[in-house]
């Protein structure tokens, strides 16, 4: 085989017709690599360059295979397409191609129709049973789901965030074909389907890079799960990017959230995945690009990616609703409608300020669009990292959440729900995993030991209540019942209700809004406008208190929804109460020289 230069191998087994396929390794710790297929033979692979080792053989899809390290050690394929079972299986050649799409027309949706609904697709029971809910989620209202991580991790199930075989969708929800006929139905439907990635480190069981592949990772910087990876590299810069562009182009997702950039210690892989991406994509085709990202990086915002999940807002809502001040709410402990003001009028509440750790976190994000944040009231997140994981309506008055999520759907930030919400679910969605033997232990003590700071859990007797993450009684207590989820319960109505004002009123005005700030009206109240693309001013008045505050309300005739049954005065703003309304023009305050 030719001599090629380290750049132009793709990462894995790609089928360069019918019969043949094209494996490709980079091993630079290994001295001999053979590809072992399911028929018994061993071909040897070629060095090259750069630690690459290099095989085209006679080979069609379906084929089991492994990569043999020095007649050692044998491996799944760091970039398997598709796994015989779990990660430490075989891998399995796929064709990309093979699969027939029926709304191939389809170019996506813009931005500010964004409405995203978070799902797990394993507590859903799969591709295929997820698919089957896409027909009532767009009848609700829904634009986007958001699928939670899919990338092969180790058992049959997991939230997904301890992947370790990126570019392989989890063999327990389906197979890559089912995936792609869920995200084919969605389309048909009108709906983006959006996929979290997780880049920032690979899952403790099931890894063997380290075995050929030291290069992965950086010892002189580390992550809450072990040494970094290393962006400067290109081999490992370009395995992360080519999976972006491989769930973009070949599986037609319709955007990607970007998990825990903050954890990437080097900015400039994500600017690069993005314009590589923006590079690759047809300009006719809608693709967004979201983050989360606890530093708060505007940058970011300003240049290649289309939003980011704002943790500020929602914290900020937590406490006001729930009261509850420990953990990451500590920061939002002393004046939380002055942040939630803050998120409102200008983005980020922590802008640059130094928190309860002594650092500075955020930078300036007032001149970004409101569609550049993601709001929620709830994720996987902020229900599951709590110990019995319960979801807002166990934990603050039913008038509150209403009022609240008049206020997440109705703003003009890009609204995202979690799967159950819309019904008023009850199941808590806990943290997970299927791991066996010495990481079981550790990672039951460690989700154990996560709450000692917390008073509540102040003993170890205490902590003995919560949930062991590997007991299956667990995962199955995560299941939403979707055959208690009635049509038209209150609710559904709300949601209907909400997204049917969002969809008629606000989607045509939301293109070009920018926020007029943000007041606060009492301990628990605000008001809130912004002037939308057509010149209209939206503003929303928030009362999340147990009483009235006096405040000068709009009109009636402008007012589109308040989550209170009446409103008797127009200077009243009632307890638990969201008061929206919309102006027909906008008019410029004069300036004073």
């Amino acid at each position: 085989m030719p001599f090629r230069s380290m750049e132009t191998w793709p990462h894995g087994a790609i089928m360069v017709d019918t019969e043949h396929t094209r494996f490709a390794l980079w091993a630079p710790d290994a001295y001999y690599v053979s590809v072992e297929l399911e028929n018994g033979q061993s071909l040897p692979m070629l060095p090259q360059a750069d630690g690459w080792f290099v095989i085209q053989t006679r080979c069609s899809a379906g084929t089991r295979y492994r990569f043999n390290i020095d007649g050692e050690l044998d491996v799944p394929d760091p970039a398997s397409r598709a796994q015989a079972g779990d990660v430490h299986g075989p891998s399995v050649v796929v064709d990309p191609q093979a699969y027939t799409w029926c709304n191939s027309h389809w170019r996506g949706r813009p931005w500010h129709e964004a409405i995203i609904y978070e799902l797990h697709v394993g507590a859903m029971g799969g591709y295929g049973e997820v698919e089957k809910q896409l027909s009532r989620l767009a009848e609700l209202g829904i634009t986007a789901i958001e699928l939670m991580p899919v990338a092969e991790f180790p058992g049959d199930r997991n939230w997904g965030y301890d992947g370790v075989l990126p570019y392989a969708p989890e063999a327990s929800y389906g197979t890559p074909e089912q995936l792609k006929s869920l995200i084919d139905c969605a389309h048909g439907l009108g709906l983006m389907v959006l996929l979290d990635v997780v880049y920032n480190h690979f899952g403790p069981d099931g890894n063997y890079l380290g075995r050929y592949a030291k290069g992965f990772f950086r010892e002189d910087k580390h992550t809450p799960w072990g040494a970094a990876i290393d962006f400067r590299k290109p081999q490992v810069r370009n395995f992360f990017i080519d999976n972006a562009l491989m769930w973009l182009l070949e599986y037609r997702f319709d955007g990607l959230r970007l998990d825990a950039v903050h954890a990437i210690d080097d900015t400039s892989f994500c600017l690069d995945l993005a314009r590589r991406v923006r590079a690759q994509i047809d300009p006719g085709r809608h693709v967004w690009l979201t983050l989360e990202n606890e530093h708060n990086q505007a940058r970011l915002l300003e240049e290649v990616f289309d939003g980011q999940w704002n943790d500020d807002g929602h914290n900020a809502l937590h406490v006001l609703l729930t009261g509850e001040r420990e953990g990451y709410y500590a920061d939002f402990a002393d004046r939380p409608i002055e942040k939630l003001a803050r998120c409102l009028g200008q983005g980020f509440a922590w802008q640059g300020e130094v928190t309860r750790k002594g650092s500075p976190r955020g930078e300036p994000s007032a001149h970004l669009p409101p569609g550049a944040f993601i709001l929620f009231l709830q994720n996987h997140d902020q229900i599951g990292n709590r110990a019995f994981g319960e979801r807002l309506s166990q934990l603050c008055p039913p008038q509150a959440l209403r009022a609240a999520t008049a206020l997440l759907l109705l703003s003009p930030m890009v609204p995202l729900l979690f799967m159950g919400d819309e019904w008023g679910a009850d199941e808590p969605f806990l943290f997970f995993t299927s791991h066996t033997g010495e990481l079981s232990q550790a990672v039951r003590e460690g989700r154990r030991n996560e709450f000692a700071s917390f008073a509540t859990f102040a003993d170890e007797q205490q902590r003995a209540r919560i949930p062991d993450p590997n007991a299956l009684q667990t995962f199955l207590d995560s299941r939403p019942d979707f055959t208690r989820s009635p049509h038209d319960n209150d609710w559904q109505r709300l949601y209907r209700a909400l997204l049917a004002i969002r969809r008629h009123t606000l989607f045509a005005r939301l293109p070009g809004s920018r926020s007029l700030g943000a007041q606060v009206l009492a301990e628990k109240a605000l008001s809130a406008r912004w002037q939308l693309g057509d010149g209209s001013e939206l503003r929303i008045d928030l009362n999340l208190g147990e009483h009235a505050v006096s405040t000068a309300l709009p009109t009636v005739e402008h007012r589109l929804f308040h989550s209170s049954p009446e409103i008797a005065s127009d200077t009243q703003l009632p307890r638990f109460t969201t008061l929206v309304s919309l102006t027909p023009s906008y008019v410029p305050e004069p300036t004073h020289e």
